[in-house]
This record gives structure tokens, C-alpha cells and sequence, in this order.
């Protein structure tokens, strides 16, 4: 989610490393971050530029004297053209080029003209991590605010055994992400400083046994992700989450419940001292009427399983919401609209986020979505975009009613 658009400038310098490139720009892409490769000299005697450009989709760029359309001055254009540069493999020769502010090639000028955050991936034997100046390099580095992707430990080019090899791709990918996390937090708005939110999440499952439970498809990706942007846009955010896969959002108080009665429990709960609340979980309307303590066998026979009614969590916070915003979501699979203004009433929401499960690109268990904003005046439907985009269109709406009725 954090690299999705994002211009990532890879440099590549003359490491043995420098064969894992391709791997980290294949990863990187997946990660839907847009790509281009610059390099050392020496960096070709390890990958070639064949592969780089094929791989990046974009022209390596390796000679400072070598300028082209799109870039007339190729290294201040390059430059202005990344939201981060990431240096992975760095070589001990180029960190120190980097720290003492020499720019002798086109990755090194690239480093003085951008603005944009950088990282460096270090790469060499132990021994060259251990030296002195190698040390101090570093650390006037960091100093300087370049971002420090760890070394790992392990099999070294030499043979030897020890640290310094380049960190996993994973992890670079992970450090990346944190700081561009880390660049949204401090440059996005913060209009819901001071606001405390309550978002609930995910499922709500319903045990017919130790074995067996009632469920749905719901991961709660939409939920986190309304979770995660007001965090970042200045909100207190108190996140009840059915069971799901994912991982708990910095910065939020979280706590996880299993069924549709727990949960109810935990939204009254945080319910007093909230601001507003996002009712993004898919709660299960029915709940069997008795729950088995032993796993039910199958030579018992087929019995019929009574079902009672869930209450809607929705609704009954909607019923003492006073001066609180409330938003209510509705999963249809035809158009809806009628029904979503159905639920405005009945749960005495200020606006209801409408799904229709059977528009490609939303729902369940995928990262976009597209939604419809209904509520007594209007409906407005969103084009399908990233669930990050649509959790800050529907913060936006927040935003704009907590101006209005606190």
C-alpha cells in the first residue's frame, strides 16, 4: 500500500550484491512502486543493463554526460523525478563518496540534487564494515538523515561467515516503506488532531462448535486502512477488530474480538469517548441459537441449527450517538441505494459507504474498492481506487461533518 505510485530510484553500485538487484526491482513493482535504475561503472561487471532496463521498464541511467529528452539535465531531473532513493547494494567506496559530499558520477550528483529521502543498503566483507572510517562514514551519514537499511549476517563473497551481506529484500522493502510511512505522517494534514475515532474491522464469527463457526469472507483490509489514515492524519484511533490476518496498525488501541456480541461489548464500550465512529466491520446478522462445547460428530446425525438474531452494533450506538458522527457501511450485491438509505434511518447514521460485491475490484479479500456515499441528499459514487485512497475520501467526510455538529 505504501509504495503504490511511488517513484523509487534504485542506485546500484559495484558490489557482488549487485546481482539481488533484479530480485529487489521485480519486488518493488509488485509492490506497485514505479521504478528507474542509476549505477556506478562498476556496477555492470555484476548485472548488466539489459536486464536492469527490461526488469525497471525505464533506460538505465549510468553517465552523467548523457542526457535525454524527458531529462535534459539528467542527474537534477532524475533527482526531482524520485520520492526515494534507495542505494542498495552501497558499496564502502560509494558511502564514502556519499558522507563527504563527493559527486565524481552521475549516483553521487543524484544524491547532492535530490530532495527526496535516501536510504543506502550497505554490502562488503565484515572486516570493511569494522573499519574505522568505513564506521565514521556511516555515522556522519545518519547524521545527515540517510536512512539505514541493516546488514545482515551470514555467508560472505569471500566465503567467510560474518556480517555485512545486504539485508534481505524483504526487509529493504519493509525499512522502505516505514520511512515513506514515516514522510506521509509528518507532510499529510492533520485535520483530525484531537479527534478520538472508534473503527471497527474485519468479521465477526459465530461458533456452532470448538471446530465449526458461521462467518464471512471479510479480511478487514477496508478497515485497517481507515484505522491507519486517521492515525496519520492526527486521530486517536480505538480499532475493534473481528479475527483477521493482519497486522495491528501503529499508534492505535486495538482490541481483537471473536463474535458480533463481543464486539458490541467492546464498541459501547469506547463508545462514550469517541468523537465518531466508523462502523467498517461486516458483522454477522445470525448467530446460532446454542453452541456446542465438544465438536459435533458426524454419525449424530443431521440436525437442523437454530439461528437467532445479532444485534446491530450499528444501530444500537446509533440510538445514543447525541452530538457524535456515526458512519454505517452496507454490502449489497445489486445497486442498493435504496437499501442504504434504509440503514441512514434505521441506524440513524450521518452517512452510509456503500459496496456492491459484484463490481470488479471491490469487496472482499482485495486491496481496492469502490464505494458510493449515501446518505439524506445525495449519493456520490467513488471510481475504484486504492482502499487507502478510499478510507482518506471517507475521513475527508468525517472531517467535514465533525466541523458541523461538534
Amino acid at each position: 500500500m505504501t509504495l503504490q505510485d511511488r517513484h523509487i530510484l534504485l542506485g546500484i553500485t559495484g558490489g557482488i550484491a549487485a546481482y539481488k538487484a533484479p530480485l529487489l526491482i521485480r519486488r518493488l513493482l509488485e509492490c506497485g512502486a514505479k521504478v528507474r535504475v542509476v549505477r556506478t561503472a562498476t556496477a555492470e561487471q555484476f548485472v548488466t543493463d539489459t536486464t536492469l532496463s527490461v526488469l525497471s521498464q525505464h533506460p538505465v541511467s549510468a553517465d552523467l554526460f548523457a542526457p535525454t529528452d524527458e531529462f535534459p539535465v539528467l542527474h537534477v531531473g532524475l533527482a526531482e523525478w524520485a520520492d526515494l532513493f534507495l542505494v542498495a547494494p552501497a558499496t564502502a567506496h560509494t558511502l564514502g563518496k556519499m558522507a563527504h559530499g563527493l559527486a565524481d558520477d552521475l549516483l553521487t550528483c543524484v544524491y547532492l540534487a535530490t530532495q527526496a529521502p535516501t536510504m543506502v543498503a550497505p554490502a562488503m566483507e565484515e572486516h570493511m564494515l569494522q573499519h574505522p572510517q568505513v564506521v565514521a562514514n556511516c555515522q556522519r551519514l545518519r547524521q545527515q538523515g540517510v536512512g539505514w537499511i541493516e546488514p545482515a549476517t551470514g555467508p560472505l563473497a569471500s566465503g567467510a561467515s560474518g556480517k555485512g551481506r545486504m539485508a534481505d529484500i524483504e526487509q529493504i522493502i519493509a525499512d522502505v516503506e516505514s520511512n515513506l510511512a514515516s514522510q506521509a505522517d509528518s507532510n499529510s494534514t492533520q485535520d483530525l488532531q484531537g479527534r478520538r475515532l472508534l473503527v471497527t474491522a474485519g468479521p465477526t464469527l459465530e461458533d456452532l462448535d470448538p471446530v465449526r463457526f458461521i462467518g464471512n469472507r471479510s479480511t478487514g483490509k477496508m478497515g485497517y486502512a481507515i484505522a491507519e489514515q486517521a492515525r496519520r492524519r492526527g486521530a486517536s484511533v480505538h480499532l475493534v477488530s473481528g479475527p483477521t490476518q493482519l497486522p495491528v496498525p501503529d499508534g492505535v488501541e486495538f482490541v481483537r474480538v471473536r463474535s458480533a456480541l463481543d464486539m458490541l461489548q467492546a464498541c459501547e464500550s469506547a463508545f462514550e469517548g469517541v468523537d465518531a465512529a466508523i462502523m467498517a466491520a461486516a458483522v454477522a446478522d445470525f448467530r446460532p441459537a446454542t453452541s456446542s462445547q465438544a465438536k459435533m460428530k458426524r454419525d449424530a446425525g443431521i440436525k437442523p441449527i437454530e439461528l437467532v438474531e445479532n444485534p446491530d452494533i450499528a444501530a444500537t450506538l446509533g440510538a445514543r450517538k447525541g452530538k457524535r458522527v456515526l458512519i454505517a457501511f452496507a454490502m449489497e450485491t445489486g445497486q442498493g441505494v435504496d437499501e442504504a438509505r434504509g440503514k441512514l434511518k434505521k441506524k440513524s447514521a450521518d452517512l452510509v459507504v456503500l459496496n456492491n460485491l459484484q463490481q470488479e475490484g471491490a469487496g472482499f479479500a482485495v486491496d481496492t474498492n469502490i464505494v458510493s456515499f449515501v446518505d439524506s441528499k445525495r449519493e456520490q459514487t467513488l471510481p475504484l481506487l486504492e482502499k487507502h485512497e478510499v478510507a482518506d475520501h471517507i475521513l475527508d467526510e468525517v472531517a467535514d461533518l465533525l466541523q458541523r455538529v461538534l
